[in-house]
């Protein structure tokens, strides 16, 4: 008998624990925590505030930074990193029962033995004990940081934030700040005598360098992406629409456990619509000598990717579209082997240049101006060296300011544009830097022509589940 309460009891605390997050463990939180306390110094504390209630049915994602440093998804929280002290307290909100009924258990303040357990905090308390004296024991010499730069969500990376915080502000019919600027000025307000200064370059560089848990999720959001993609490409044919396309990778990203994306999906068919770097509107019918460009990736436990091909919907490139995608490809490929750590970017660039000589020697362009188009990619870099990825697909911390370092996650993304045809051409990866180079997370994804065309003419989803054609609507 006792051997069954064991394994029930056992069965329990597995299906329990699947409400809270398992890929990091208190040591991890720890070791972030000792990089704010280095760079905030014995006389200052750190205030992170995590994201409020949702305002509809939708998915309660916590705010990046506030994940990052402790993991805890419940709305309104705030996490307290006191440097006086080198303690951590995580403030929550008290239990909601009638929240508790809707959506099930959620981690609130009376849950403080687990959550210790779930984080490795010292303290939690509950934000009743904000209302006064908050942070507390606070003398006018202490210095207290929190986030000035606003609080990425699903699909969301900071330069957007901040573009819709400043429309929201310029309108004169609205004219709110943002909820980090509403906190900032809060704490100046309920602590005059002390300097509030910004943490966001603190956990910026923090998260610059990837952790060997944060590399393995990423590396299975890419495998999810690549996947996706796979059947996006399998289920491309003339008449399909670009939202099946759309719906077919997200399928295989919700099957393999990655509940949201990393961003809307771009896929764009034709001249017209691939030209706007991020399409978003997925509405055109594939025409049969148009290319498809999709650039899509999931949201896969916070973190995410971002990869991106270009392919024909009939299934054969027509040799300009051929010729402008395999001298990217071309470039591609030199700036993959050249990526190691010790080198800084430019030198990156500048060894690809030497490199690409030979190879844009013997290339033979149709046109001058598809001549034009390579040579200024190969001398700009055509953005070949990207923006990092991590918890968002435009993600902060930088990785351009110094030597590569190991765990340096980024997008290689070379692109070409010709102007005088409207076009639009690119391929993208993400990597990351390893000891020895790099590895490409979706290295099985076919990049080369003839593989990404024998591809497409296979049956994907689309195919084997055709949508339905009951008729719905006035007509």
């Amino acid at each position: 008998m006792r051997k069954y309460c064991l394994i029930i009891t056992t069965f329990f605390s597995i299906l329990w624990s699947q409400h809270y997050q398992v890929d990091f463990p208190p040591d991890e939180f720890q070791d972030r925590w000792r990089g704010v306390f280095d760079q905030i110094g014995e006389d200052a504390v750190a205030v992170v505030q995590g994201i409020p209630l949702t305002n509809g049915f939708i998915m309660p994602r916590q705010s990046n930074a506030f994940y990052y440093l402790s993991g805890i998804e419940s709305p309104h929280a705030y996490i307290l990193l006191d440097g006086r002290e080198k303690k951590v307290t995580l403030y929550m909100p008290p239990k909601n029962e009638r929240l508790e009924r809707s959506e099930g258990k959620i981690l609130n303040a009376d849950d403080k033995r687990l959550i210790k357990k779930l984080v490795g905090v010292d303290a939690v308390k509950s934000t009743e004990e904000m209302r006064e004296n908050f942070p507390p024991n606070m003398k006018r010499s202490t210095t207290i940081y929190t986030m000035f730069t606003p609080a990425e969500g699903q699909g969301q990376s900071r330069y957007e934030l901040e573009v819709a915080n400043a429309s929201i502000a310029s309108d004169s019919w609205d004219g709110r700040i943002s909820r980090e600027g509403r906190l900032v000025q809060l704490l100046k307000l309920r602590n005059r005598h002390n300097e509030v200064k910004d943490l966001t370059p603190i956990i910026d560089n923090l998260r610059s360098v990837k952790s060997p848990r944060e590399i393995a999720l990423i590396r299975r959001a890419s495998q999810l992406a690549g996947l996706g993609m796979i059947e996006a490409i399998k289920s491309t044919e003339p008449g399909v629409w670009e939202y099946q396309l759309d719906g077919s990778a997200r399928y295989i990203f919700l099957i393999n456990g990655a509940r949201l994306e990393a961003y809307r999906s771009i896929t764009a068919s034709g001249t017209k619509n691939i030209i706007n770097a991020h399409y978003y509107r997925n509405d055109s019918q594939l025409k049969s000598g148009d290319l498809v460009l999709m650039d899509y990736a999931p949201d896969f436990r916070y973190y995410v990717s971002d990869i991106g091909r270009m392919w024909p919907v009939n299934g054969t490139y027509e040799p300009w579209q051929r010729e402008l995608l395999q001298i990217i490809l071309e470039y591609r490929n030199v700036v993959l082997d050249i990526i190691r750590p010790g080198v800084t970017t430019d030198e990156i660039l500048d060894e690809a240049r030497e490199r690409m000589k030979p190879i844009m020697k013997d290339y033979k362009f149709s046109k001058q101006i598809y001549k034009e188009a390579a040579e200024k990619m190969v001398r700009t870099g055509g953005g070949v060296l990207s923006h990092p990825v991590g918890l968002a697909v435009h993600d902060d911390g930088p990785y351009r300011y110094g030597p590569l370092k190991v765990g340096h996650v980024f997008s290689v993304d070379p692109q070409m544009w010709v102007p005088k045809e409207n076009l639009y051409l690119r391929y993208e990866d993400t990597i990351v830097v390893t000891e020895n180079g790099n590895e490409n997370f979706t290295d099985f994804l076919p990049s080369e022509l003839d593989d990404l065309e024998a591809l497409t003419r296979q049956k994907g989803i689309v195919q084997q589940f055709p949508p339905n054609k009951m008729k719905w609507n006035y007509k």
